[in-house]
């Protein structure tokens, strides 16, 4: 597929789109309701993990039930979408799409973001079509993207090895290495870069950089 076969996976949330702004004022604002302290960007950044309720878990001590978890995901969502319209593409990212398809090389999007209002949102940016497929979160699982990995590349039919995976959370260099697919990871969303450095994967703070890392990769 594509040029040489080279593939790029990109995640949305905290790597395409310039959202952490918005995560933290949704994460305290939702905290306010739920009578948790507010925190700050370097604290989320340290603390955030996938599958979510054990973020919740680093911060009460403890898992959230299920009722729990259905309240703080609900208040979390509503307040993320209310700012979530103000928030635009990361620097250079609208370029680097349009770059990479006009040299003939594939990449395509991978998010846990829900799938039935992350393609209207996408293609509200412009860059739809820069991909050959899009592929959100199907259903209300928590689960991390390892899952979902499998599902979008047998779907493309594209050899794992010939895959980089471009996001900003420990979560995509899992779901990389679980179908063997590379991993780079970018810093600017939701981890901080020592978390980052710990994942074992090139860590980069630009996703300039991050593309010329992958090329290198595959």
């Amino acid at each position: 597929m594509g040029k040489h076969g080279k593939h790029l996976v990109w995640d949305w949330n905290g790597t395409l789109l310039d959202d952490i702004g918005a995560v933290i004022g949704a994460t305290n604002a939702a905290f306010a309701e739920l009578g948790l302290a507010s925190i700050t960007l370097d604290q989320y950044r340290d603390l955030y993990t996938v599958p979510v309720p054990k973020f919740y878990e680093r911060l009460m001590g403890r898992l959230p039930t299920d009722a729990e978890w259905t309240v703080m995901d609900g208040a979390f969502h509503r307040h993320y979408w209310q700012r979530a319209e103000n928030c635009g593409l990361t620097t250079g990212a609208a370029e680097l799409l349009a770059a990479r398809q006009e040299s003939g090389f594939t990449q395509s999007l991978l998010s846990l973001a829900p799938h039935a209002e992350l393609i209207p949102l996408v293609r509200r940016y412009g860059i739809a079509e820069r991909f050959v497929r899009m592929d959100g979160r199907p259903d209300a699982s928590t689960d991390g993207k390892s899952g979902h990995m499998v599902r979008h590349l047998a779907a493309l039919a594209v050899p794992a090895e010939r895959v980089v995976v471009i996001g900003d959370a420990a979560d995509d260099a899992v779901a990389a290495g679980h179908v063997g697919a590379k991993a780079v990871l970018y810093t600017g969303g939701s981890h901080s870069r020592a978390s980052l450095s710990r994942v074992g994967v090139p860590v980069v703070d630009s996703l300039e950089e991050a593309v010329a890392v992958a090329e290198s990769l595959v």
